[in-house]
């Protein structure tokens, strides 16, 4: 099982009503255990446990040591699994101990704990993956959100897919690849303060929506369509007045066809309990690259592992030009010339990825070039500064379409992050709507296309201006730079 499996099937187990006795059996089978191996436990040939309690305890060797204990035992109990001395024979890497409204367990070698209410163990998923064998735990431990919201985001796609096949079809996957890129944009705005209030999408969808969802493609068309709607026209666009809520984002996000796919109850559920998470820890870097899986089959067996960690992309991009940019911003000190020149070399570097995928090299490097300008306009006394990193100067080619929309969509919510971190909420909030409407991601075969005309080198007059984001041609190049004298970066990995 991958790392979003195991998510959902232990968030489906907390979901469910608590049962001692077959709780430690659901637990490890939601991490992977096959059938004969509960069975063997069940029958005491592998149960190694010497727990006595009113539930007893399973000890899984080489594993773990659990059991279920009577109500307000919790503490007590962990701590008997602790000093058991079959706990040490089975060289157990993990204990835990619940009584269904509490949960406590510890990484024995680490002697790291979590405690948190049962129905809150699920969050704490990434503490227990070494059980599944997964050994990439502290990069994905770290990207816990990201890894839950790609597990809910896939039970929707996969529920609407069910429901509406043509929109599994390749007549129509580029529909559902940007209906999906428009649901993301909206459960993060409406956490963000960029949306007036707090879970204005989702709340809006569940009170306008009919208990079955039959209506739900309806009422999310609507939102679409007030969101593609300047206020100067909303009178004569006849919206209605709960979806005149909604502020105008242009960029071409939510213009076009506002069609949905139509939701059943499960699919509309589904929808709330994405719109419940916390869209604030979303990291771009790392949740496009999870989140592309979601909308290829063949990808979607490692969904949840397959990307590249900041690390490891820091490991390409400094020696690339990072170290050499804090090199020279040490160099500088505090002199207000050498700092100002910096700033401006720093605003005419390109960096060209032409295998973006979900664009993670290309947010990771706009996110260090901004803490290095954050860090320059602080030394200068300029930390309410406007930015002046242009997105544009980061390109990128991607041949999937899914891909090439998250590229787009991650770049612009890293955007607002720096912003919100560097200038603070108001002056982010007050630049961030309608979004700029230029395209930066070209979708192809970069083994087909000539490099330059997509991110020409310095001096190089190739100009063209697309007219939205999202649904201007994706094998069109857009190209409208100003800055001669620039740099480019260019990252060609494997």
């Amino acid at each position: 099982m991958n790392a979003v499996e195991i998510e959902q099937a232990i968030s489906e187990l907390a979901e469910q009503p608590f049962d001692p006795v077959e709780f430690p059996y659901a637990f490890l089978m939601a991490f992977g255990n096959k059938d004969t191996t509960i069975k063997r436990l069940r029958s005491g040939g592998t149960n190694k446990s010497d727990v006595a309690g009113p539930f007893g305890g399973v000890l899984q060797t080489n594993n773990i040591h659990l059991a279920a204990c009577a109500p307000g035992t919790v503490a007590e109990t962990l701590n008997v699994l602790k000093t058991s001395p079959a706990t040490a024979r089975a060289k157990a890497k993990f204990i835990l101990a619940t009584d269904g409204v509490d949960l406590e367990a510890e990484d024995i070698s680490s002697g790291e704990t979590i405690a948190c209410r049962y129905t809150d163990f699920p969050d704490h998923f990434g503490f227990f993956l070494p059980l599944a064998g997964i050994s990439t735990v502290k990069q994905i431990r770290e990207s816990a959100f990201d890894i839950r919201a790609t597990s809910r985001l896939n039970r929707l796609y996969v529920e609407l897919i069910k429901d509406n096949p043509d929109w599994g079809s390749s007549d129509r996957r580029d529909d559902m690849n940007h209906f999906m890129a428009r649901l993301i944009f909206c459960f993060f705005a409406e956490d963000t303060d960029i949306f007036a209030s707090e879970r204005l999408f989702t709340n809006t969808v569940d009170r306008m929506s009919d208990r079955d969802g039959s209506n739900t493609h309806e009422v999310i068309g609507e939102i679409f369509r007030a969101m593609n709607t300047p206020i100067a026209k909303r009178a004569e666009a006849k919206l209605p007045r709960w979806a005149d809520a909604f502020p105008y984002v242009n960029g071409g996000l939510f213009s076009g066809s506002t069609d949905v796919p139509r939701f059943s109850k499960i699919a509309q559920r589904y929808l709330s309990h994405i719109g419940g998470l916390d869209w604030t820890q979303i990291n771009p870097d790392i949740f496009g690259s999870m989140i592309q899986a979601v909308a290829d089959e063949e990808e979607r067996s490692v969904l949840g592992m397959h990307y590249t960690s900041v690390p490891n992309i820091l490991k390409v991009l400094n020696p690339l030009f990072l170290d050499d940019l804090r090199a020279e911003l040490e160099a500088a000190g505090d002199n207000a010339r050498k700092l100002a020149n910096l700033r401006a070399r720093m605003a005419k570097i390109r960096v060209f990825d032409p295998a973006c995928g979900s664009g993670n090299f290309l947010v990771i490097a706009y996110k260090e070039m901004r803490a290095i300008e954050a860090e320059i306009n602080r030394r200068r006394g300029e930390s309410d500064r406007r930015t002046d990193i242009p997105l544009t100067n980061y390109r990128g080619i991607e041949l999937r379409s899914f891909s090439a929309e998250i590229a787009r969509l991650a770049l612009i919510i890293a955007e607002y992050q720096c912003d919100v971190t560097y200038r603070g909420q108001k002056e982010a909030l007050a630049e961030f709507l309608p979004l700029d409407a230029q395209n930066w991601i070209t979708r192809g075969n970069a083994l087909q296309m000539d490099w330059l005309s997509i991110c020409p080198p310095t001096g190089t007059g190739v100009k063209f201006q697309a007219d939205d984001l999202f649904m201007s041609p994706l094998d069109q190049a857009q190209i409208d730079f100003e800055n001669e004298g620039g740099e480019m970066r260019t990252a060609v990995r494997n």
